[in-house]
C-alpha cells in the first residue's frame, strides 16, 4: 500500500504543505502513521480524503463544516449530492462556452464575408452577436416544420407523378404558401441590418428583402440612411428582444 509524505501529498494534489500540515492542525486530514523519526505518512485513503477536502473548499465549505461534514455517520452519500451538483453546474458552463466559440466562430466568417473592414465592423458584429440566441430559437422552430413540408411535398409529387393523384400536392400547396408567407413576415419582423459604411442599424423593403442576394449572415441590399449598397449585417432583435 502507497504511502506518501507531506511533501510527496501535497505534490500529488497541486497544494503547498503547509496546506496539508495546517488541515492536519485543524483535525481534518491526520496522517495514517509516524515513522520513527516522527514524519508524518499519509495512505491512499488520505489521499482521496484531502482530494474531497479541497473540493469542498472550492465550493465555498469552511473549514468547520467539512470537519462536520466528514464526521457524519455517512458522509459519502452528502458529497455524492455535491459532487452530482457540481458536474451539473460544469456541464452548464460547458454548454455557455461553447455557444461563446460558436459565436466567435461566426464573427470570423461575418468578417470574412464583408465588402469593407474597418474597427467599428466588429462593434457591429459584436452587437449582431447578442441576438445570436433569437436566431437560433427562431429556426429551431421553423425548421422542424419546414422539413415536414419537404416530405410532404415529395410525398404529393411522387403521387401526383406516379399514380395521377393530385390533390395531396394540392393540399401541401395549401399549407406550405400560407406556412411562407407566414414565416417571412416573422422573419421580417425580428431582424434588421447593420450597413457596413455608415454603421447604421436599418430595416429595408420586404420585397428588398426577401429577393436581395444572401448568405447565411448577410444580405445585398440598400441603406435607407447613407444609400450604399453591398451586404450589410443581418442583425437579430425585433420582437424577440
Amino acid at each position: 500500500m502507497s504511502q506518501y509524505t507531506t511533501g510527496e501529498l501535497a505534490k500529488r494534489c497541486g497544494v503547498t504543505v503547509r496546506t496539508v500540515q495546517y488541515y492536519d492542525t485543524r483535525g481534518i486530514l491526520s496522517p495514517s502513521a509516524l515513522t520513527e523519526g516522527g514524519r508524518r505518512l499519509y495512505s491512499e485513503e488520505d489521499l482521496g480524503r484531502l482530494q474531497i477536502i479541497l473540493f469542498l473548499r472550492e465550493l465555498g465549505l469552511s473549514i468547520d463544516t467539512i470537519g462536520k461534514l466528514l464526521k457524519e455517520e455517512n458522509p459519502g452519500s452528502v458529497i455524492v449530492l455535491l459532487l452530482e451538483q457540481q458536474e451539473r453546474v460544469l456541464r452548464e458552463e460547458l454548454l455557455e462556452k461553447q455557444e461563446k466559440l460558436d459565436l466567435l466562430l461566426d464573427l470570423k466568417k461575418q468578417i470574412k464575408g464583408l465588402d469593407q473592414f474597418c474597427v467599428e465592423s466588429i462593434g457591429d458584429i459584436a452587437r449582431n452577436m447578442e441576438g445570436e440566441k433569437n436566431r437560433r430559437r427562431f429556426y429551431r422552430i421553423v425548421f422542424p416544420i419546414g422539413i415536414v413540408l419537404g416530405l410532404l411535398e415529395i410525398l404529393g409529387l411522387v403521387l401526383w407523378i406516379g399514380y395521377g393523384t393530385w390533390w395531396p400536392f394540392a393540399l401541401w400547396a395549401a399549407l406550405a404558401v400560407p406556412f411562407g408567407i407566414c414565416v417571412s413576415k416573422a422573419y421580417y419582423d425580428r431582424v434588421a441590418y447593420l450597413c457596413p459604411k455608415c454603421h447604421v442599424r436599418f430595416k429595408p423593403r420586404f420585397r428588398e428583402m426577401v429577393f436581395a442576394v444572401h448568405t447565411p449572415r448577410t444580405r445585398r441590399l440598400t441603406c435607407t440612411e447613407c444609400g450604399h449598397k453591398g451586404f450589410c449585417v443581418e442583425d437579430w432583435g425585433g420582437k424577440d428582444k
